[in-house]
């Protein structure tokens, strides 16, 4: 099952489980957010449009994250004139999970589990950024820490310690 609903001026074809970035929305990560503005709604050959809206039609989500997307550079010149000038602009969006959708008698759920760890965070993590990823995850610790990498580290550090100790007596 699938739905169009429109959000933030534009529209957007869903589906359970997908992952949409849409102009900024209030919330926090974790927040449940509902959309009613469902323009038409399929299942298969079954095709229910709106008019304007379907009637009774939600769609679920999850907020993962509000972050600034890529940067657009502004760029203008005048030839011969020795005019440049550089702007740039960073839009803020907001992602989401779909949880549900719901409308005309029928209703499809995601049963996946909904991963708030932001984008910074998978970025610096990929790019083995460890001095950064330490940082984001101190500022917002999305997963559970693991306490046995932080234990495994710091054991050959003793046992070196002991092994020099033991070679200077």
């Amino acid at each position: 099952m699938y739905a169009v609903i429109k959000t933030g001026g534009k529209q957007y074809r869903v589906q359970a489980g997908d992952l949409l970035v849409v102009e900024k929305l209030d919330g926090e990560p974790g927040a449940e957010v509902a959309f009613g503005d469902v323009l038409l709604l399929g299942d298969g050959e079954a095709i229910t449009v709106g008019a304007p809206l379907v009637d009774g039609a939600t769609v679920s989500a999850t907020l993962i994250e509000t972050r600034r997307g890529e940067k657009i550079k502004i760029f203008k010149k005048t030839r011969r004139q020795g005019y440049r000038r550089t702007r740039g602009h960073r839009q803020s969006e907001t992602v989401l999970r779909v949880t549900s959708i719901a409308g005309a008698g029928k209703s499809t759920k995601w049963d996946g589990v909904v991963d708030l760890t932001p984008k910074a965070l998978l970025d610096a993590r990929a790019r083995n950024l460890k001095n950064v990823v330490a940082e984001l995850e101190a500022a917002a610790p999305a997963a559970p820490a693991k306490a046995d990498a932080p234990a495994k580290k710091a054991a050959p550090k003793k046992a070196a310690a002991k092994k020099s100790d033991d070679a200077a007596e």
